[in-house]
């Protein structure tokens, strides 16, 4: 065979190849499309309404629940998901820097006041002498806990600390007593506690009513931190096109609204929120 005749020969044989190629190509730009998200239980009604609306716009979202905050981004950083949302910046910072990972936020969400709650006491003001108080033990959410009774008068912390843990108490008037805890299992401990300080949406998972708090926080500027979002991976990830569609589906009145419907209020919409 000349080599002319060798090369068309080739060249008719490769053609199939490319067209199975391109085709291969088109299946994993359309497996793309489909986003795993990590959250916390407690949102599952409000995202699967975000999923519904983004399945019109040919974006699928699979949810991928978890129940506390140990596993979300070690789930991110495995692979296992694409994105989560169940964190503030605060605790994100401490995880970015304990685990020497790069996650970053692409668009906030909203912002869950912490707030106190007892099953024994009407407020923080009846706690008596070596009662005792749950917190939860990760670093960000704890120094916020123990700000909250400070706002309250009960104890102040050194100065100067960014995250204060039990150990950064300077007084301690009637000799508190802390049990530090997950976060998941603060609401839990009400019944073996006089008081415990519950996060958000833990609270909300809990069925406890935001209107039975002994004490709220107060949202100030110094509240930025504690804002939530969603989380990627890394800085190129927050480029992502359908990412950003997510997060766009996300920050929305119709989202406002689902908020106010299963957080009783409790939460602040923070994509605009003027600080």
């Amino acid at each position: 065979m000349k080599f002319w005749q060798k090369l068309a020969t080739v060249a008719l044989v490769a053609v199939p190849v490319l067209t199975l190629a391109a085709c291969g190509n088109k299946t994993s730009d359309s497996k793309d499309k489909v986003v795993k998200v990590g959250i916390m239980s407690n949102d599952k009604e409000i995202w699967q309404d975000i999923q519904a609306r983004l399945k019109k716009q040919n974006v699928q979202i699979k949810l991928v629940e978890f129940t506390d905050y140990n596993r979300p981004n070690q789930a991110l950083e495995d692979g296992d998901i694409q994105l989560n949302s169940f964190q503030h910046h605060a605790f994100l910072n401490e995880w970015n820097q304990a685990h020497g990972d790069h996650i970053v936020s692409i668009g906030n969400t909203y912002i869950g006041p912490m707030r106190a709650y007892s099953d024994s006491i009407k407020s923080l003001k009846d706690l008596k002498k070596g009662d005792t108080v749950s917190v939860p033990n990760d670093a960000s959410n704890e120094g916020r806990a123990l700000l909250l009774l400070q706002q309250n008068g009960l104890i102040t912390i050194k100065a100067g600390v960014a995250n204060p843990t039990i150990r950064d108490i300077k007084t301690n008037k009637l000799n508190l007593k802390f049990t530090e805890l997950d976060a998941a299992q603060t609401a839990r401990s009400l019944k073996d506690v006089d008081a415990a300080v519950v996060n958000n949406d833990i609270a909300a998972a809990a069925k406890l009513v935001p209107k039975d708090a002994i004490a709220t926080e107060k949202i100030t500027k110094a509240s930025k931190p504690w804002i939530n979002f969603i989380a990627a991976k890394s800085k190129a990830d927050a480029k992502n096109k359908t990412y950003q569609k997510i997060v766009k589906a996300y920050q929305t009145k119709r989202t406002d609204t689902l908020l106010n419907k299963y957080y009783k209020g409790s939460t602040v919409p923070a994509w605009d929120y003027k600080f």
